[in-house]
């Protein structure tokens, strides 16, 4: 037996990995060679004795490699799983923040998808659906006729459908979003079976074969509903037309086809129904609703107003008639008109007190603001009032700002002071005073003897106008000047026409109306220098005769 080492060819056939091992070559007896490979150290083995084992028949295993590897590979896969997932969680989760105001994936209407269409888009797409489904028409004597839903008395509810469509699969938080698990949104639609009677009548039954309903209309001659009889004769039974409405509302912006017979009937509503809706209906427009702000505003609803509100729908087959009421119109209206009539910006109170804190006059009248909100609440009670038949006055919701109260106080007790008037018609004399100091002095005149003498007491100016037509019981003064009230319709004011009286100070032969008649020139002084809150003081007997 001869030992040696291995070249370089035979290791890469024994181990084409290209693994370096030791070996020795022996003979047999028989002159075959056999291998014998020098044992490994046990460092150089990840796997159990058994695996390291040489082969048996073959001459020899393949040695394992090491498990490192293994687990690295297994660190990659499992972070990249959980970036998938990371991923596919973020794009649900996208995806539900961008479908929220849009019809969810797999969501159908009218025969196709809807999906990702926002309210906008599927008003559009519900009004377009509504005005092309038609209902196809033939009658037991071969008259034919294609109406729409609009014909036919049957109105659609956008609203309704739209918000039925960005609803529809909201439930299935997880279905929602699948385009596989489909839903199909009817139309929303309401028929008005008095409407598609006479539609159907009018065009498919001669005149003088028709039977009408009897109905109300409002008269806006008379401001009242009025009955209009019915008549008895032919009408068309509208069943199969409902039922070819109903199938539209599933599939709608389609044609259905309908076939139509006839019965001898009387008027579906009598004449006396009518007349006691009418009754009904006029009742409500006698009843006046007001709504006022709390703070002295109203607005009294017309009862033109009113009756826009108020129609009619009737029941063919139960013979009656139902007031309905446009709640619509009613917010719409409250929304137009209440802040107009009601708001009100807040003013601060201004007062003349004296020494003793005594308000002496309210030189400005405070005002508590008023701002009107939430008008569709106000609506919601004047629907109450209108179905119970009953007016009243509604307290409409609003925002109130207190006003503020500012003072100042008058000396009229000391030299030089605050600015006062006082009329002596004994003297018919006015002297103007700042304090206990004597400003001005004019010749007047004042009201004359008995119902109109100027009345005595202590005012305030309240009001000043530099012109105004000055009207009485039996007088009219056109363009009267500088005129400063001061009780009610007594006030200061030029009177040119009364220079003789003003000159003589003959309040019996030249007096006025009870106001205080000055030269143009005087009054114009008083208008520009006794501002609203001046004190007036009307003092004196009433003479007997001309004081001048």
């Amino acid at each position: 037996m001869s030992d040696g080492k291995h070249s370089d060819d035979e290791t890469s056939s024994l181990f084409p990995n290209g693994e370096n091992r030791d070996f020795t070559v022996s003979h047999t007896d028989a002159g075959e060679p056999t291998v014998q490979f020098v044992p490994l150290r046990a460092s150089d083995w990840q796997d159990s004795a058994d695996e390291n084992e040489l082969g048996q028949d073959a001459g020899f295993a393949a040695l394992s490699p090491n498990r490192k590897r293994g687990h690295k590979g297994l660190i990659v896969t499992v972070a990249l799983l959980l970036l998938l997932a990371a991923a596919a969680v973020g794009a649900f989760f996208a995806a539900q923040s961008y479908f929220s105001d849009k019809a969810a994936p797999g969501v159908d209407f009218a025969g196709q998808s809807v999906t990702g269409q926002d309210e906008a888009a599927l008003t559009k797409t519900v009004n377009a659906a509504y005005d092309s489904s038609t209902v196809s028409i033939k009658d037991s004597s071969g008259k034919t006729l294609t109406a729409t839903l609009k014909d036919l008395g049957v109105s659609v509810d956008t609203k309704t459908t739209v918000q039925q469509l960005l609803s529809a699969k909201s439930s299935d938080a997880i279905g929602h979003l699948n385009p596989l698990s489909t839903t199909s949104v009817p139309l929303t639609l309401k028929t008005d079976e008095a409407k598609m009677t006479d539609f159907l009548t009018d065009k498919l039954v001669d005149s003088d074969q028709q039977a009408h309903a009897a109905t109300v209309s409002y008269d806006a001659a008379s401001k009242s509903f009025v009955a209009k009889a019915g008549s008895d004769g032919q009408t068309p039974q509208i069943s199969t037309v409902k039922a070819a409405v109903s199938k539209l509302s599933d599939d709608p912006g389609t044609t259905v086809q309908a076939s139509v017979t006839y019965s001898d009937v009387a008027a579906p509503i009598t004449e006396q129904t009518a007349q006691e809706a009418a009754a009904s209906g006029n009742q409500r427009l006698s009843q006046a609703i007001t709504i006022e702000s709390g703070e002295g505003k109203t607005l009294s609803i017309p009862a033109t107003e009113v009756a826009k509100w108020i129609s009619y729908s009737s029941d063919l087959d139960k013979g009656t008639m139902t007031l309905v009421y446009d709640q619509d119109a009613i917010k719409s209206y409250l929304s137009d008109n209440l802040a107009k009539a009601l708001n009100q910006d807040v003013v601060n109170e201004e007062n003349v007190k004296n020494t003793q804190g005594t308000v002496l006059t309210v030189t400005t009248k405070g005002v508590v603001g008023v701002a009107v909100k939430d008008t569709d609440t106000t609506a919601a009670e004047v629907v109450k009032s209108l179905v119970a038949g009953q007016g009243g006055t509604i307290k409409a919701q609003s925002d109130v700002t207190k006003y503020s109260t500012s003072s100042k106080v008058a000396r009229y007790d000391v030299a030089n002071g605050d600015l006062w008037i006082q009329v002596d018609r004994s003297k018919q004399v006015v002297t103007v005073y700042k304090g206990t100091t004597v400003v001005k002095t004019f010749n007047v005149v004042t009201g004359k003897n008995g119902d109109r003498e100027s009345d005595p007491g202590t005012f305030f100016i309240n009001i000043k106008y530099e012109t105004q037509d000055m009207r009485g019981a039996d007088y009219l003064s056109k363009g009267v000047k500088w005129i400063s009230y001061y009780n009610g319709g007594e006030g200061f004011h030029a009177a040119p026409w009364n220079l003789t009286g003003i000159a003589k100070g003959d309040p019996v032969n030249y007096g006025s109306h009870g106001c205080i008649n000055m030269i143009p020139s005087d009054a114009e002084w008083i208008y520009k220098n006794a501002p609203v809150g001046t004190m007036v003081k009307v003092i004196g007997a009433q003479p007997t005769a001309a004081v001048r």
